[in-house]
């Protein structure tokens, strides 16, 4: 079974940039389709990108769409989100998705 690191999140102002990264271990993402998610205090857990089994194909959510970027890197076992233009409202912890597990989440908070 997957297992999945999230790294990267920290404070930052309103117009900022954080890349997110998301580290599996026990065995390749290759073939696997993931997914980044976030979840505000307070609110559900909803869906922020994915990106195929192939890494050909992306979809975001309508909120981040033209700001964030997914990505993935076979050789370092590692996904991506950049995240561009944030907004306060991007505060949340993100996790990621894959394989049938979960990260640990990891804290994005945006100042206005």
């Amino acid at each position: 079974q997957v297992q999945l690191v999230e790294s990267g999140g920290g404070l930052v102002q309103a117009g900022g940039s954080l890349r997110l990264s998301c580290t599996a271990s026990g065995r390749s993402i290759s073939g696997l389709a993931m997914k980044w998610f976030r979840q505000a205090p307070g609110k559900e857990r909803e869906f922020v990108a994915a990106i195929s089994w192939s890494g050909t194909g992306t979809v975001y959510a309508d909120s981040v769409k033209n700001r964030f970027t997914i990505s993935r890197v076979i050789a370092k076992n590692t996904m991506y989100l950049q995240m561009n233009s944030l907004k306060p409202e991007d505060t949340a912890v993100y996790f990621c998705d894959g394989g049938g597990s979960w990260g640990q989440g990891t804290q994005v908070t945006v100042s206005s």
